[in-house]
C-alpha cells in the first residue's frame, strides 16, 4: 500500500519533524570505541506474580512484566503492551541482549489477552516468538504504528489495525485507542531504518485514560502538546532506562529526569516507570535510573512510581 507524504513521511520513509535525526552508524562505532558500559548483574531474582483480576466497574489495574510490557486489564478487555517474553531481544537466539530478570508474570499464566499495543519494530518491543505464541493461543486484535502489517501477518496475526499519528480507534466495545507521536526511529534489519512508524498510545477504558509512551526522547512541545489534547492521563507508563551515553541517545531515549518533565507536562495523575531493568541496552548501571528519578524528584509523592518486576497497581 502506497502512503500520502505527511509532515512525518517523505513517500519511502518516516521522519521526526522539526526533531534530530537518529544516530547512524558511524555513531554507534564511535559510541562502543569511545565508552565503557558499567557491569550488570547476570541474573535479578524475580518471583513471577499472578495477575489481578479485572476490576468489576470502574478502573483500570497494571501489571509489570519487565521492559515495555504490561498487563492492562479493565472490565472491558485485557490488553498486552510491546509484549517480549523471550529470553534475548535479538532476531536470534543465540547471541544479542540477554535477560537480567526473568518476566514477571509466566506467560502460561496471562489471562486471555483481547488486545495488543504494539509501539515501534525494534526486538525489545516487537518480539517475534512471543506474539507467534499470542497468535497461536488467543487471536488478539493488534494495533500498531503504520508499516507493521506485513511483520505481524508473519508473526500469524490475523488481526490487525494500523494508525498513522493522531488516529483513533474504537478497538473493542468500550475500549478506545490513539496512536500518539514520540520521537523515535525504527529498524529491525540493514536498509530498512524508518520504514515503519512509532509511537505511543493513548487507552481510554474502564472510565480512565492511560497513556503509554513507548519509546521516545523528551520533547517538551509534543509531550504538552499530547496533554493539551487528549486530556491528562490517570496512568502513564513512562520509559526512564537506556539514556547513555546522552549524546548518543539522546534524540531517541529519555533520561529520568526527562521522564519526570513528560509525567508533569502531560499532567499524569500516577506515572510507573518502564524501559529499565530488564536488559542491558546502553551504558548506565541497572540500577541508575531508579537513583536518578528519585534525584529529580520521583517517588511515591511524585505521583511517579517505580514497581517491581511483577508488580501490580489500581487507578
Amino acid at each position: 500500500m502506497t502512503l500520502p507524504q505527511s509532515d512525518h513521511f517523505n513517500g519511502k520513509t518516516f521522519f521526526n519533524p522539526g526533531a534530530p535525526s537518529h544516530a547512524g552508524l558511524l555513531d554507534l562505532i564511535r559510541w562502543k570505541r569511545t565508552s565503557t558500559a558499567k557491569p550488570w548483574p547476570a541474573r535479578v531474582e524475580v518471583t513471577p506474580s499472578p495477575v489481578p483480576a479485572a476490576p468489576v466497574g470502574e478502573g483500570i489495574t497494571a501489571t509489570w512484566v519487565g521492559q515495555s510490557t504490561f498487563v492492562l486489564r479493565s472490565a472491558r478487555a485485557t490488553l498486552l503492551t510491546d509484549p517480549i517474553f523471550s529470553d534475548r531481544a535479538s532476531p536470534v537466539r543465540w547471541a544479542g541482549p540477554k535477560r537480567a530478570a526473568r518476566p514477571g508474570v509466566d506467560f502460561e499464566a496471562l489471562p486471555r489477552v483481547d488486545l495488543v499495543l504494539l509501539s515501534h519494530d525494534h526486538y525489545d518491543h516487537c518480539d517475534v516468538p512471543t506474539l507467534r505464541r499470542l497468535a497461536q493461543r488467543d487471536n488478539p486484535l493488534v494495533v500498531a504504528p503504520l508499516g507493521h502489517r506485513r511483520l505481524l501477518a508473519a508473526a500469524g496475526l490475523r488481526r490487525v489495525v494500523e494508525l498513522d499519528w493522531w488516529e483513533a480507534r474504537e478497538a473493542r466495545p468500550g475500549v478506545g485507542v490513539t496512536l500518539v507521536p514520540s520521537r523515535h526511529w525504527s529498524r529491525r534489519m540493514p536498509f530498512s531504518t524508518n520504514t515503519r512508524l512509532w509511537g505511543g498510545f493513548i487507552v481510554r477504558t474502564g472510565g480512565r485514560l492511560a497513556y503509554f509512551v513507548g519509546d521516545s526522547g523528551y520533547d517538551e512541545a509534543l509531550f504538552g502538546e499530547i496533554g493539551r489534547h487528549l486530556g491528562p492521563p490517570d496512568l502513564a507508563m513512562i520509559p526512564i532506562g537506556a539514556y547513555e551515553p546522552r549524546w548518543f541517545m539522546k534524540a531517541a531515549h529519555m533520561n529520568p529526569a526527562e521522564a519526570m518533565r513528560v509525567h508533569r507536562d502531560v499532567g499524569s495523575r500516577l506515572s510507573v516507570a518502564m524501559h529499565w531493568g530488564t536488559f542491558q541496552l546502553t551504558d548506565e548501571a541497572r540500577e541508575d535510573p531508579v537513583r536518578a528519578l528519585r534525584e529529580a524528584g520521583g517517588g511515591a509523592d511524585s505521583g511517579f512510581r517505580v514497581l517491581g518486576i511483577g508488580e501490580s497497581l489500581a487507578v
